[in-house]
């Protein structure tokens, strides 16, 4: 049985923080790994507009629960179940994911942590640097096979270490960058990717 490894925004659910943004009205929270690689430079700066525009966690948490997967993520996710073990490698927080959860059927979540003071968030902490990558590494290390899935950036590194990677619905500049992996625009198509993927990590 192979595991499938899945970013979580941009793949199964809407980006969060271009939604906060849009709620808010502040711009700047936009930028997501999409647009920038390095992820503490792109936290810092999250962090800092949150701080300077007095949003707490429970505007952000209302903007989440507004929100819902993509249309036909769920669907997807109970096709791949039947065929591979599911895990969702994400660098969101718990904070901010687990409500989404319930709406994917519950499935595995890793991720990170918020610390939160008086409804402020003040700080995060990694569950590790590239634990997306590290994760990947530590199921291959239970004799396990990957296939693994995402859109910026930051999933890169697992889509490297797995026996295969693919690209769902990325931007033009990830593309650019990173021509050896095969690009899915829509739930079929990354269905197919994923048959394609196990056949050739079954056939060595």
């Amino acid at each position: 049985m192979l595991v499938a490894c899945l970013d979580l925004e941009g793949v199964l659910v809407p980006e969060i923080w271009i939604n906060v943004a849009e709620r808010t009205g502040v711009d700047a929270l936009r930028l997501t790994t999409r647009d920038i690689a390095d992820y503490d430079e792109l936290m810092t700066h999250r962090l800092r507009v949150l701080d300077e525009h007095g949003i707490t966690l429970s505007q952000i948490q209302e903007v989440i629960g507004g929100l819902g997967p993509l249309p036909g993520a769920a669907e997807f996710l109970d096709w791949l179940r039947e065929r591979f073990q599911v895990v969702i490698l994400s660098d969101t927080f718990y904070q901010f994911g687990m409500p989404l959860m319930a709406q994917l059927g519950h499935p595995t979540l890793l991720c990170h942590n918020l610390e939160v003071a008086d409804d402020r968030i003040v700080a995060y902490h990694l569950r590790q640097a590239d634990q997306k990558t590290k994760a990947v590494a530590a199921f291959q290390s239970l004799n396990l096979q990957v296939v693994a899935t995402g859109d910026s950036y930051n999933d890169t590194g697992m889509l490297g270490q797995a026996e295969a990677g693919i690209l769902f619905s990325p931007p033009d500049n990830v593309v650019a960058e990173f021509p050896q992996y095969p690009v899915a625009r829509d739930y079929d198509e990354l269905r197919a990717e994923f048959l394609r993927a196990a056949e050739r990590v079954a056939a060595g």
